[in-house]
């Protein structure tokens, strides 16, 4: 499309429409009691829509649906059927990226440009590549003696409930709904509260892209209300969670409550970015920042701990102030912005008093403050702590926001206990021009995913996940698919 400037993106944002109800069996559904919930852009503090706030009785709708979805339409059964509309799921994303786009930025603060960019045509590709998939994926023969004949399907576990943030609505959502469903699963999408909408117009999408009715239906509600209602629920096979770490043992706990289904977590993290002496520092410095601010540093896998070897960190820390201030905050629909907003006030003020816990323990080297643009909304200015430990809270807690705590070392050995000491393990990156280096220390690194000379490597070909308080599930890679089956041996004597 056409290249677009801010006064583009205001008027459409002006002529936006968003869908506001529940999506259940193909069809748009408001709250029973008709409640509802404010969905507010952050960047302005305006009320975007008004949606249905749903909860135990639209959850026991949605999962008859996908029930009766999945023992009903051929869905599960019919491979070609999931392939030819997945990929057509995929090219309505791509049709209609402006709008999601434009939905990302204003729901949850992101810049438009960015979301147009990265997080919709990302969604387009993983629901192409899962689609495409789909009739790769093949069964087993197990290896018998004469006279038997054994082989092992993956079947589709059922109903998944999909609960998923804020920071990435639409391309997370991906994650966890395409994988699910090539493999023949049907499913409730519970969007969070503060990023509904993009999840409410994929839904009609979908429906208009054949997805027979029932097969994928959208919850809008309250965490306590509708995402714990698809926790608890009994005829829920599987629930697909990202989020906190507080939320997601919540979901174990349902889970042992009711029907003990799995429950595929992905949680929190607290990232080291491990920069030794012999690094490209200019590099480092700009991925540094890259891995801290990027998305207003709302980023599960944030690269928030910048542990540098001390003959270098003055050098490290005078170039990552100076690539900061590419990061400087703005309105999401300028096509020029560093950054956009923190998703909401609330969650700005809970950043806040962290940058005051790094004021009092720690030293600034940029940043430090909250900001409004053009008199409103709720930014954060992009932060570096230095001379801090890694005893400080600012250097063990997720803060979820551009904040990166710069710690010094002084040997391999206690840059790799540095990084492991955390109760997060979901991603680490190395600088280094020794490759050897770089091999013995992403070896000793137990986390999810090992980025070296870079920041938060990411590819649909890899699984994206980790260990510890960072969750066990995994997304992305024909890994996922697994994870939404179950296995049936077929043991054939003759």
């Amino acid at each position: 499309m056409p290249e677009q400037t801010t006064q583009d993106w205001t008027r459409r944002a002006a002529r936006l429409r968003p869908r506001t109800e529940a999506v259940i069996a193909g069809k748009p559904v408001p709250a029973a009691d008709r409640r509802t919930f404010d969905t507010v852009n952050p960047a302005t503090g305006e009320v975007l829509a008004a949606v249905a706030a749903c909860g135990p009785a639209e959850a026991d709708a949605a999962v008859a649906a996908a029930r009766a979805a999945f023992d009903g339409t051929g869905w599960a059964q019919d491979a070609q059927l999931r392939k030819r509309v997945l990929l057509a799921v995929a090219d309505a994303i791509e049709e209609h990226a402006a709008e999601l786009a434009l939905l990302e930025s204003l729901d949850m603060g992101k810049p438009v440009r960015e979301a147009l960019a990265v997080d919709v045509p990302g969604s387009a590709a993983t629901f192409r590549w899962y689609a495409e998939a789909i009739d790769k994926c093949c069964g087993e023969v197990v290896p018998t003696g004469p006279g038997d004949h054994a082989w092992v399907d993956r079947l589709p576990v059922g109903v998944v409930a999909a609960v998923v943030p804020w920071n990435y609505p639409l391309e997370i959502a991906s994650w966890k709904l395409a994988p699910a469903l090539a493999a023949g699963n049907t499913a409730v999408l519970k969007p969070a509260e503060q990023s509904p909408l993009s999840a409410l117009l994929l839904a009609e999408l979908a429906a208009h892209a054949g997805m027979p009715d029932g097969v994928l239906n959208v919850l809008p509600g309250l965490g306590p209300e509708a995402g714990r209602a698809l926790g608890e629920h009994r005829d829920v096979d599987c629930v697909a969670f990202t989020g906190s770490t507080e939320v997601g043992r919540r979901f174990l706990a349902y889970s042992a409550e009711s029907n003990g289904k799995p429950v595929w977590l992905e949680m929190g993290g607290k990232s080291p970015n491990i920069v030794f002496a012999d690094a490209d520092l200019d590099a480092a410095a700009d991925k540094a920042c890259f891995g801290a601010f990027y998305n207003a540093g709302q980023v599960c896998s944030s690269n928030s701990r910048l542990l540098v070897h001390r003959s270098v960190q003055d050098e490290l820390v005078q170039r990552i102030v100076r690539h900061a201030a590419r990061y400087r905050p703005g309105n999401p629909l300028d096509p020029d912005c560093g950054i956009g907003a923190m998703v909401s006030a609330e969650h700005a003020d809970r950043v806040l008093g962290y940058l005051a816990e790094g004021r009092r323990t720690a030293e600034t080297a940029c940043g430090g403050r909250g900001l409004t643009v053009d008199g409103r909304g709720s930014f954060i200015e992009p932060t570096v702590f230095t001379g801090a430990d890694n005893g400080m809270r600012i250097a063990r807690e997720e803060i979820f926001g551009p904040v990166l705590t710069v710690i010094g070392f002084d040997t391999e050995e206690e840059a790799v206990e540095l990084a492991a000491d955390s109760r997060y393990a979901l991603a680490a990156s190395v600088w280094t021009g020794d490759l050897a280096r770089a091999h013995r220390v992403a070896s000793r690194l137990r986390v999810g995913t090992v980025s070296v000379n870079t920041v938060d490597a990411l590819s649909v070909l890899a699984p994206f996940g980790g260990f510890g308080d960072s969750g066990f599930g995994r997304d992305l890679s024909l890994h996922a698919i697994e994870k939404f089956t179950g296995l049936r041996t077929t043991w054939l004597k003759y």
